[in-house]
């Protein structure tokens, strides 16, 4: 790839794998209606006006499709579509090069939008109000600004942590949306369609029960996919049939709710080291040897999702299905903590 920080789509897919499963229109992809709906209905009002759609946020956790529905957004518009992230862009000349080679009605899909630098951001905002430019050059007495005019053109950004978005950015955008973890029904869909663009035998009870494992997400779902494929071809007859997917599963430790063996070490600690008693973040990091950012934003928002875990203004704590699940004898009512408490 020629040296530069952001590409088209024209350029060769990362891993063969991940771009032949991507949906190729918004007929085949699964799940996210409300999000679809209103896309598709933003696409269809700009085509009868002529004009350019508008600005777009996508947020939620990762591996739920904000970058495939990017891609979806540009085709079913009939641009072309420019790829860069949040944190490729260090300095306004960067971002410069990069709205410089829009045309009119491209999208520009910034992924990890809340990563893009404060002093970036200030460049960002006229070019997506008034589609201008306003570069300084030189500094000191010597400093004079120069204005570039920019193609009507479309922002598509994606993030992960919506709260740290500036207040400024986040309402420059046009249509805000949320993605929400899938459903198991959804989950066994867009397996057994990935099942079939790889050729991959597969039964109803083979990809229920790898889509009840794979946390409400199709990234997660797919490299299951991918192992249990593996399994029953060394395994097996290759057919994934519903004990072949849980056979497999379980040899990587990955229990009949999604849990993985880091899971279920945070909830043990939590429920044997720490008496069920409330638990700082970084006290449960040293006690399992995990990173606490790893624990944050990996682990903890599928317990929380799950009913397993509880954030509470004095720390964290495991609730009762944390204690069915490891087999430990239920908490005793304490009437001091603070009950369902969250922050």
């Amino acid at each position: 790839m020629p040296e530069t920080f952001y590409q088209k789509t024209t350029t060769a897919p990362a891993t063969p794998f991940d771009v032949s499963l991507r949906p190729p229109a918004f007929s085949e992809f699964i799940g996210q209606e409300k999000v679809k709906d209103r896309l598709l209905l933003m696409i269809e009002a700009a085509r009868q006006r002529g004009d350019v759609l508008d600005h777009v946020l996508l947020s939620g956790p990762p591996g739920l499709g904000k970058t495939t529905l990017a891609n979806l957004v540009a085709r079913a518009a009939g641009t072309q579509l420019h790829t860069t992230s949040g944190p490729q862009i260090e300095k306004a000349g960067d971002l410069a090069g990069v709205l410089t080679n829009l045309q009119k009605g491209d999208v520009l899909f910034i992924d990890e939008i809340h990563r893009l630098h404060p002093a970036i951001e200030e460049y960002l905002y006229p070019a997506m109000e008034d589609f201008r430019l306003d570069i300084i050059i030189d500094s000191g007495p010597s400093a004079r600004s120069i204005q570039l005019n920019l193609p009507k053109f479309t922002l598509v950004g994606a993030t992960t942590r919506s709260g740290m978005l500036t207040a400024p950015l986040r309402s420059r955008f046009g249509l805000v949306n949320r993605l929400d973890y899938y459903s198991l029904a959804d989950l066994t869909l867009i397996i057994e369609r990935s099942a079939g663009l790889l050729d991959i035998p597969i039964e109803p009870n083979g990809a229920r029960e790898i889509g009840a494992r794979a946390r409400g997400t199709p990234r997660v779902a797919n490299a299951l996919l991918r192992w249990v494929r593996d399994y029953a071809q060394v395994k097996g007859d290759g057919i994934i049939t519903g004990p072949i997917a849980d056979a497999a599963l379980a040899m990587i430790e990955i229990d009949s709710d999604g849990l993985d063996e880091m899971d279920k070490r945070l909830l043990e600690a939590m429920i044997y080291k720490f008496g069920g008693n409330p638990v700082g973040l970084n006290s449960l990091a040293v006690a399992v040897g995990e990173d606490a950012a790893t624990i944050e934003e990996v682990h903890e928002p599928f317990l929380i999702m799950q009913g397993f875990l509880q954030r509470t203004p004095r720390g964290r704590m495991a609730l009762p299905a944390a204690y069915a699940k490891i087999g430990a004898p239920p908490p005793t009512a304490r009437p001091e903590e603070p009950q369902g408490s969250l922050f």
